[in-house]
């Protein structure tokens, strides 16, 4: 089993999986709760998976063994990852629309391995790119064609500007994220590293909501027994597994590579939406997911 080549890109696939699980639970739990709080308690929710799997194979529910190495780096990587990136992932949401704001999010892997490049040094190969292109290619495709009637509201009233950098700067965050989690984690565990990235966070939004006074809205939030549910089913598979899942595939591939199946979130998720919701999936939306698989795959290659 060691001589497998590709442990980290089907950990990064597992981790687009996982936010599928996790976009429908959050969605719900968001739209009775606020997104905001939400954020909040999942990481929450999350560092109690964490104890319990890192001391049930570790020993150590806390990190202790980290070194400083590791806590600096890998708190910065959660606050550019789920403070920073999130926030303005989120009000780029408002402003512009969901659909427009995922539409650029599918820069996340050029974005990364561009940065692998500058700052790791990590290298690609003519193949990878294509691939990579490929893929994003397809994302992009799908996600444009997915017309949702609740998106183009917020696009007919101005901030587009504002609304198009924020989103930038959302993809940004996530790519940031990755190349400081990898940095950051070396061979630590990344379990144990993931509980360093969600203590920061943790940390970043309880001074978030001083600062704006959003505790009545947390304590409220808490109190509803449906959406806590639903955010302790998006906690799991969110950042406890699929964060965990993403530092794993970091460690174990190039980080523009990983970027890029981890995007493919918006093509495992149109058959939930469709067998949910009953949304039809055009024909156009099935060029895209083909072509997006067939970048995947050339991955592997």
């Amino acid at each position: 089993m060691d001589s497998f080549q590709h442990w980290g890109e089907l950990a990064a696939l597992g981790t687009a999986l996982c936010w599928t699980g996790t976009a429908i639970a959050f969605e719900s739990a968001g739209k009775r709760i606020g997104s905001l709080v939400v954020n909040f308690v999942r990481l929450v929710i999350a560092v109690f998976f964490l104890s319990a799997l890192t001391l049930a194979t570790r020993g150590l529910p806390f990190p202790t063994d980290a070194t400083t190495h590791h806590w600096i780096w890998l708190a910065v990587s959660g606050w550019v990852g789920f403070n920073i990136g999130d926030l303005c992932l989120f009000r780029a949401f408002v402003l512009l629309g969901s659909r427009t704001s995922v539409l650029i999010m599918s820069s996340v892997p050029p974005i990364t391995a561009i940065l692998g490049w500058f700052l790791l040094r990590e290298s690609l190969r003519p193949l990878d790119l294509l691939a990579i292109v490929l893929t994003v290619t397809g994302i992009a495709w799908v996600v444009s064609q997915r017309r949702n009637p609740n998106a183009t509201a917020p696009e007919e009233r101005g901030h587009r500007t504002q609304g198009v950098l924020l989103a930038f700067g959302g993809a940004i965050g996530q790519a940031g994220g990755l190349i400081l989690s990898k940095y950051g984690m070396q061979d630590y565990d990344p379990f144990a590293a993931t509980q360093i990235r969600i203590y920061a966070g943790i940390v970043g939004f309880v001074i978030l909501f001083f600062v704006t006074r959003w505790w009545p809205r947390v304590f409220a939030g808490i109190r509803d027994g449906t959406a806590m549910l639903r955010t302790s089913i998006g906690a799991f598979f969110g950042p406890f597994l699929g964060v965990s899942l993403s530092l794993v595939a970091v460690q174990r591939t190039e980080t523009g590579v990983a970027a890029t199946l981890m995007a493919m979130t918006p093509i495992f998720i149109l058959f939930p939406t469709w067998y949910i919701y009953r949304e039809p999936v055009p024909k156009t939306v099935l060029a895209g997911t083909i072509l997006a698989v067939v970048g995947s795959v050339l991955l592997f290659m």
